[in-house]
């Protein structure tokens, strides 16, 4: 009998550590829902500024006066951007809407949350890379078409390194940019997912 009880005292007491293991996990778990929050609600406001960014762009040869070659010209490169535009929608919506159908309730679904997190930063950045190109190269055809051969005397005058050395330089400030809106906007909240995502992973 005296064995059954210290058997029953010993289940008893390893019960009480597995408990108190799983509260601690699971107030853990609660506090990622803090930084994910925060993540969706600037993904929110993200899609609503893409959209009116596409907006404005549309309405750019209107709003500047483009004559019909120019804003057909234009309208090429906008279609392009807007292609580029739906596929990063596509699959930002697609992440957005499964983080709320997928129960964060473990440390897998927390680690999921934080890659694809991770990915499509990845792939915004991309998008603004390519857009910034696509409407480089646009200002460049801008120039020939309003400008014509006076322009083309201009530019044989200006050494090519010149040309290529300032746009690098655009091409870099368009990457600090980038670079640092991500941060700004996602960049303390996810490492703030790792952190606890890590303390999870030392138990």
């Amino acid at each position: 009998m005296a064995m059954n009880f210290d058997q029953l005292k010993n289940d008893w007491s390893n019960n009480e550590v597995v408990s108190t293991e799983v509260s601690e996990s699971m107030l853990k778990i609660k506090d990622a829902r803090t930084p994910i929050d925060q993540i969706r609600k600037k993904m929110k406001h993200e899609f609503l500024w893409q959209i009116i960014s596409l907006l404005v762009m549309a309405l750019a040869p209107k709003i500047l006066g483009f004559s019909s070659n120019l804003s057909s010209t234009y309208f090429l490169f906008f279609s392009i951007v807007c292609g580029f535009t739906a596929y990063y929608f596509f699959k930002f919506y697609t992440f957005y809407k499964h983080s709320y159908d997928l129960s964060l309730d473990s440390r897998k679904n927390l680690l999921w949350f934080y890659y694809e997190m991770k990915i499509n930063i990845e792939l915004y950045k991309a998008l603004t890379y390519i857009v910034s190109f696509i409407y480089l190269s646009f200002g460049a055809i801008a120039l020939f078409i309003t400008r014509g051969n006076i322009l083309v005397k201009l530019l044989e005058k200006i050494p090519l390194t010149y040309i290529l050395l300032n746009a690098a330089i655009t091409v870099l400030i368009i990457g600090l940019i980038t670079e640092s809106w991500a941060k700004y906007s996602y960049g303390k909240h996810l490492k703030r997912l790792k952190v606890i995502i890590e303390s999870i992973d030392e138990e």
